[in-house]
């Protein structure tokens, strides 16, 4: 019976033995570094920044938003008033069901728009996106 040839492979194990015998740790440590592929980490993406916006310089639509949350509805869009889910990750990290969006009107646009209020838990803690969710900035009620 005839054997096909083999491929001579050195395991890690007999590297290991090998490398000890000739050279010593070090000499392994080199050797399994070298022959390693070498494969780059991917570029970590920063989160984007949380921004601040005066709720002076918010458009007046936004306002009727906020006066709209204030009362507790009616909302022009059923989806108002549903759970915002963060994934874009942008927003403090909180337990589902934390946040809650609202459409800001968008002048001349077909559908919602890209404009929300995003609201949290806390007192005053409302966000405002004007490009659907890939930026926020903190609505400040102090200027």
């Amino acid at each position: 019976m005839r054997f096909p040839p083999r491929i001579a492979r050195i395991s890690a194990l007999s590297a290991l033995s090998l490398s000890l015998l000739v050279g010593g740790p070090a000499a392994y440590a080199q050797a399994t570094a070298d022959s390693a592929p070498k494969v780059s980490a991917p570029a970590a993406v920063a989160p984007a920044e949380i921004g601040d916006i005066c709720e002076s310089k918010l458009p007046a639509e936004a306002h009727e938003t906020l006066d709209l949350i204030e009362q507790g509805g009616p909302y022009p869009y059923p989806q108002d008033g549903t759970v915002f889910q963060n994934r874009e990750g942008i927003l403090p990290d909180q337990d589902e069901g934390y946040y809650h969006e609202y459409t800001v009107e968008t002048p001349g646009s077909d559908d919602r728009g890209a404009k929300r209020i995003v609201t949290g838990e806390e007192d005053e803690e409302d966000y405002f996106t004007e490009d659907h969710y890939e930026s926020f900035d903190l609505v400040d009620y102090t200027c």
